[in-house]
């Protein structure tokens, strides 16, 4: 008997310090909060980095690719990116949630997106524009209020939603249907799930082809989203060593064929794509590609043109995670302004990392996982392994019916008219 309980305590032990483990049946990963904040940092350098670094090219190239020599050359001074809407749109979410908690309503979601003051276009300006005349979300996101509702709007700033939910997909999919929801629908909303799926599997796989087969698993397979990206990985996987000859395949089926741009904002026909299935194409193109390389994902994710500086700050963002603060090239973190403010945020850089840390504290708990404490003091996150749940298929061009959603008296109080 003595020996068996022996046996069973050292058993525990070497559960409790593996990175995998599983207790009563549920399998749990182990995540130190100091490692998780190391690649949650990195993960918001990486954003501020693409989108630096890929700025000058946003749009000029529509349809072609980049050539090599119109990529500007890195300067450290590039990561401070205070003004840029891939990086602040975000951060309003993070705010409301920091304020009202994890569990932040819908209707306070909108609220507080409506009492944003940078400037928005596409899905974000017209989402905001409805919001202020008191269309409440869902409503807001919808085709039939929103005609930028496929754009790629809440995918270039879903960053945050895998950043603050390591190992947890169901957490980012719960919150693109909370934010996504205020500007997006259908494959709108569902490049932003991905996005964040990709973020929550990065703080624990650095295989690029895992990481995107994961944020795959957070959107529904039957979308035109899943199809683009499972494209892009069997095209991958057909030319491993030519990049080109895959974008000449996402362009001549997602660019070129009307049957993948049935609801483009600007027309089938338009060189000028914001759709959110080819710009996902490029992120992609760039992690794979980029073979764990920080600049080829970066440069590769900016040459393929079209939102060139949203495409690299998430595939950068997601790359950088995979790898953490402390690991990143000196070029990317040396000149970082630790005092610089967000446009129309609360946070500095340092700030908005506290934060963070604070809501992933919380989903992590709520998620059913817990935070230990090793003998040294460090303390641990312990993570539930979950199946990716999906939300239901949805089609921009073919959409459900409207939730009839409208912001009471009293709400629209507190939403603040401009110039009011």
């Amino acid at each position: 008997m003595q020996r068996t309980a022996v046996a069973l305590l050292i058993l525990g032990l070497v559960v409790g310090m593996c990175p995998r483990g599983a207790v009563g049946g549920q399998e749990f990963r182990r995540l130190p909060v100091r490692e998780y904040c190391d690649k949650m940092k990195a993960g918001w350098i990486g954003q501020m980095c693409g989108v630096g670094w890929g700025g000058p090219t946003e749009f000029k190239w529509k349809g072609a690719i980049i050539p090599a020599d119109k990529i500007p050359q890195w300067e450290a001074v590039m990561v401070n990116q205070f003004n840029q809407d891939d990086i602040y749109v975000e951060m309003t979410f993070v705010r409301s949630m920091e304020l009202n908690g994890l569990d932040v309503s819908l209707r306070q979601a909108g609220i507080d997106f409506a009492n944003s003051g940078y400037p928005l276009w596409h899905a974000n300006r017209a989402g905001r524009d409805n919001l202020r005349k008191g269309i409440a979300p869902p409503d807001s996101g919808h085709p039939q209020f929103n005609k930028h509702a496929d754009d790629i709007d809440y995918q270039i700033e879903a960053d945050f939603s895998g950043l603050i939910a390591p190992g947890l997909p169901n957490v980012a999919i719960a919150l693109g249907e909370k934010f996504g929801r205020l500007m997006n629908y259908g494959d709108g909303m569902y490049g932003g799930q991905f996005v964040g799926g990709m973020y929550a599997e990065a703080f624990f796989e650095d295989d690029p082809v895992k990481i995107v087969e994961a944020g795959l698993k957070c959107i529904p397979k039957e979308s035109q989203y899943a199809e683009t990206i499972r494209d892009v990985l069997r095209w991958y996987k057909e030319n491993p060593d030519n990049w080109e000859k895959t974008w000449e395949l996402i362009e001549k089926k997602y660019d070129r064929n009307p049957a993948y741009r049935r609801f483009s904002c600007s027309g089938a026909e338009s060189d000028f794509n914001i759709d959110a299935k080819i710009n996902g194409a490029y992120i992609v193109m760039g992690l794979l590609y980029g073979k764990g390389d920080p600049d080829k994902t970066i440069v590769i994710s900016t040459r393929c043109g079209q939102d060139s500086d949203c495409n690299p700050s998430n595939s950068g963002g997601v790359l950088f995670t995979t790898m953490g603060f402390s690991k990143l090239p000196e070029r990317f973190t040396s000149a970082v302004n630790n005092e610089g403010v967000f446009s129309h945020t609360a946070y500095n850089f340092p700030r908005l990392i506290e934060v963070c840390e604070k809501l992933a504290r919380q989903a992590v708990v709520k998620a059913g996982g817990r935070i230990e404490k090793e003998a040294n003091g460090e303390e641990v996150f312990v993570i539930p392994v979950e199946t990716p749940k999906p939300s239901k298929l949805e089609q921009c061009w073919e959409p459900g019916p409207v939730a009839n959603s409208r912001f009471t008296e009293e709400e629209m109080k507190r939403i603040q008219q401009p110039g009011s």
